[in-house]
């Protein structure tokens, strides 16, 4: 049996085969009345699935259905795609981007295509591979044990560190945060590489990560932001073991473990394993998932998503790098719980706010606190600035994890403004004609996060 050797680029070999044979993509408007069809047809290698995905997704298309075969040194892949109204792409740019994949590294093109997509800014820069940004901003990676306020606080040390935060993502997952933050020097603009402040930057947000319970495996890091920002969250929670359910402080319900549910088996005739996955669709699903196998060293051999209702089925037959199926018992439930992980930590439960108002110091801090202050935590953040422009999603919660009360968001939005805060709930969506879109802060007290950076030495006691 060919068990499919997949090129090594590093490898003077592979790189000659991608040279003679250039990764082929087409466009089809025709074939589906429905979608747009991708093909991709290159040489194989590890990893080049995930970057296919990774390129569509970051054009802000939605992968409908999905065919995938990689058997041997070929693989050849086609994605049933529509933009984000459910429609075939009409879009010339998009369609262009997509086109441009030619000779060379496949990795490198989907690159360069998803950063050219739209004029993103410093929002492409965070949805992008991070070798376009050297230069540009300083990388901070920050996991541990989620609490209340500890965004609020996380941005206000960096505030009271003269650093503006240009760019972040947040995920929480099993009790633990996860988040990958781009800064930048509030005088300069740019990067910040003076190593005895990077020091106390990294000592001070770690202090904040321990908080009371956290000793041991809070930690913080100065990244060269060289991989692609969700793929790297995958990692880190990944590594801090959040696929352990023991580490959660509340058991799912039935009904939960209900609407997710991923088995694995061994296909012994054909020498693979095969995993099937069914749960509720939602955005990036099928990079998250592949994001996984991929990390977790698996190879994708063939695959096949649907996704055209409320629901999302997924199947892979896989190996792992060494040609091998699963072996045992307890690497067959370790990918159980990898997947149902990966498939959670996109936490976007709660109310979804969106903040879209011009950009400045200390933003974040304030408007994090507000919501701290309020009772709120917050589940999942999205943070980028186009141009002059903050333009923010918040997914929150209370304190307890349960909904929101209508009367909190209201107050909230009243403090912050209505004009730029958004909630995107039919729940609690509410026509407010005043406010112009303006901060209106009033008298805040001194909150908790406040007396936390005084203990610090960060504030003066009459500030």
């Amino acid at each position: 049996m060919d068990y499919g050797p997949h090129l090594d680029v590093d490898d003077e070999y592979g790189k000659l085969v991608i040279r003679m044979n250039p990764p082929r993509v087409t466009v089809d408007n025709t074939s589906s009345k429905k979608a747009t069809l991708v093909k991709v047809d290159s040489s194989n290698r590890h990893g080049s699935l995930l970057e296919v995905v990774q390129a569509i997704t970051d054009l802000n298309l939605t992968i409908r259905r999905a065919y995938v075969s990689s058997d041997g040194e070929w693989f050849m892949d086609v994605f049933h795609v529509v933009d984000q109204d459910g429609n075939k792409l009409h879009d010339s740019e998009v369609i262009d981007r997509i086109q441009q994949i030619s000779a060379g590294n496949i990795n490198k093109d989907f690159r360069t295509m998803s950063l050219g997509a739209k004029a993103f800014d410093l929002w492409s820069l965070r949805r992008s591979v991070g070798v376009q940004a050297s230069g540009v901003h300083t990388t901070i990676e920050l996991i541990g044990r989620n609490r209340p306020g500890l965004l609020s606080e996380v941005f206000a040390v960096l505030t009271d560190l003269k650093c503006n935060v240009v760019a972040a993502e947040v995920w929480t997952h099993n009790s633990r945060m996860a988040s990958v933050v781009y800064i930048t020097d509030e005088a300069t603009g740019g990067p910040i590489d003076d190593a005895d402040r990077l020091s106390k930057i990294k000592q001070l947000l770690r202090y904040v990560l321990k908080g009371n319970r956290d000793k041991r495996s809070a930690n913080t890091a100065i990244s060269l932001g060289v991989t692609h920002t969700e793929r790297r969250l995958h990692q880190m929670m990944y590594a801090d073991r959040d696929y352990d359910r023991g580490d959660a402080d509340e058991e799912e319900s039935p009904s939960d473990r209900r609407k997710l549910q991923v088995t694995v088996e061994n296909c012994t005739d054909k020498g693979y394993s095969v995993v099937n996955v069914r749960c509720k669709d939602r955005p990036k699903l099928l990079f998250d998932t592949v994001c996984t196998l991929t990390d977790m060293q698996y190879v994708v051999f063939h695959a096949t998503l649907i996704a055209e209702g409320p629901e999302a089925y997924q199947e892979y037959y896989i190996r792992h790098s060494d040609g091998l199926p699963i072996s045992s018992e307890a690497e067959r439930q370790r990918l159980i719980l990898c997947l149902e992980a990966a498939i959670k930590r996109r936490n976007t439960e709660g109310v979804r706010l969106e903040l879209c108002c011009d950009d400045r110091v200390g933003l974040l801090s304030d408007v994090t606190r507000i919501f701290r202050e309020n009772g709120l935590t917050v589940t999942c953040a999205e943070v980028s600035t186009r141009g002059s422009q903050a333009v923010n999603v918040f997914y929150v919660m209370d304190a307890s994890g349960n909904p929101v009360q209508s009367r909190t968001i209201e107050a909230i939005r009243n403090e912050i403004g209505e004009a730029i805060l958004h909630v995107k709930d039919d729940m609690y969506s509410k026509s407010s004609p005043q406010d112009g879109g303006k901060f209106s802060f009033g008298n805040i007290f001194r909150s908790r996060s406040e007396k936390f950076l005084y203990s610090l030495g960060l504030i003066r006691p009459d500030s």
